[in-house]
């Protein structure tokens, strides 16, 4: 069954649940990340670890970078300076092993990305046929199961026309996630879904860490779903992470460019630097 497909040689620790004395190993190592668009800088020296099997929300203004950093981890965009790595491996400097290493990340668009011209079932086989390419039964038992895994096995023969935003959302999640990856990346999972659909995709978010022990990137504006499902919160500013820290070390924050960002107030640091 799935689950026992993703039943990885691997210790999944969070900053809740570590033992004494230990802590999880970085997966991903962002150092010095630096890019530019035309006269615009958006990262300008962005350093972060992320460790096996955690779930990180990556937080801040519209535009400071973090969509862009997102972009950089799966190698659809490429740094002016700085490095990746990915299981110690520099996804820009391995000849040849860009492919490979998307194979462990899963990445759920902000809009799901669904194709219109196919079911649910052909958008989530999609990756299995272009990339392994199984037999048909074994595709249909894998894809069947990722479906149920999200709650959407019933939807299936459905057209993504049919679909709710967050029926999309789960489409496009199970999708991120038919070939079992390492690493799931997701932008603004809850972007433009009421708070009942929003708390929905926020409870997958933490069964999937659960279930699959994988580790989680989640790049929001969504304050209420920060505190339900990060383990750790990384703030961007000016292009650098400002702040990094657990959700406790956020609420008790007395830092007013924080305390401006989490609680939505008009008046701060923020406006200052904006207007």
């Amino acid at each position: 069954m799935l689950d026992a497909a993703y039943n990885r040689s691997q210790t999944v620790e969070t900053d809740q649940g570590k033992a004494a004395g230990t802590e999880a190993a970085p997966i991903i190592e962002i150092d010095d990340l630096a890019k530019r668009f035309g006269s615009k800088e958006v990262l300008t020296g962005l350093r972060l670890s992320i460790r096996r099997g955690e779930t990180i929300c990556i937080i801040g203004e519209s535009g400071t970078g973090k969509s862009v950093t997102l972009k950089h981890i799966v190698g659809l965009l490429r740094p002016d300076r700085g490095t990746v790595r990915i299981g110690g491996v520099d996804i820009f400097a391995a000849d040849g092993q860009l492919q490979e290493i998307r194979k462990k990340i899963g990445f759920l668009f902000q809009g799901a990305a669904l194709l219109n011209s196919m079911t649910v079932f052909d958008n989530v086989a999609l990756p299995l046929r272009e990339h392994e390419r199984p037999p048909e039964a074994e595709l249909r038992k894998r894809v069947l199961e990722t479906l149920e895994l999200v709650d959407m096995a019933e939807a299936a023969d459905k057209m993504p026309a049919e679909l709710s935003g967050g029926m999309k959302k789960r489409a496009g999640l199970a999708r991120a996630i038919i070939r079992q990856p390492e690493i799931i990346l997701y932008d603004e999972p809850t972007a433009g879904l009421d708070p009942v659909i929003s708390s929905t995709i926020n409870d997958l978010i933490l069964n999937l860490q659960e279930k699959l022990g994988v580790t989680s990137i989640v790049v929001t504006h969504d304050m209420s779903s920060t505190f339900r499902v990060a383990d750790r919160i990384a703030m961007l500013y000016q292009g650098k992470i400002y702040k990094s820290g657990t959700p406790d070390e956020f609420r008790k924050s007395e830092d007013p460019l924080i305390r401006q960002f989490i609680y939505g107030e008009s008046e701060g640091p923020l406006r200052r630097d904006n207007h």
